[in-house]
């Protein structure tokens, strides 16, 4: 069985995924870095790719993550039909 990784990508603003130190601001650290600053969270899975809707806080992706991790783990222990 394949390892499952669920993780939270940053974005900017058009969905592209935000690599950037940011401030507490949520924009960039480095000006000349062109970066739009983060707009919002996306939960990912390597199984099922994203997760629900985009979040607009790092902290309710937070919970979205832990939701999503716990259905794998419900799910590896109910038996197989």
């Amino acid at each position: 069985m394949a390892r499952i990784r669920i993780w939270i990508d940053p974005q900017h603003r058009d969905g592209t995924v935000c690599e950037h130190g940011i401030a507490l601001s949520r924009k960039s650290r480095d000006p000349k870095a062109g970066c739009t600053g983060r707009a919002r969270y996306q939960v990912m899975c390597s199984e099922h790719g994203a997760v629900d809707e985009p979040h607009g806080l790092r902290t309710l992706a937070e919970s979205t993550q832990t939701a999503h991790c716990n259905d794998h783990k419900a799910a590896l222990a109910s038996p197989a039909a």
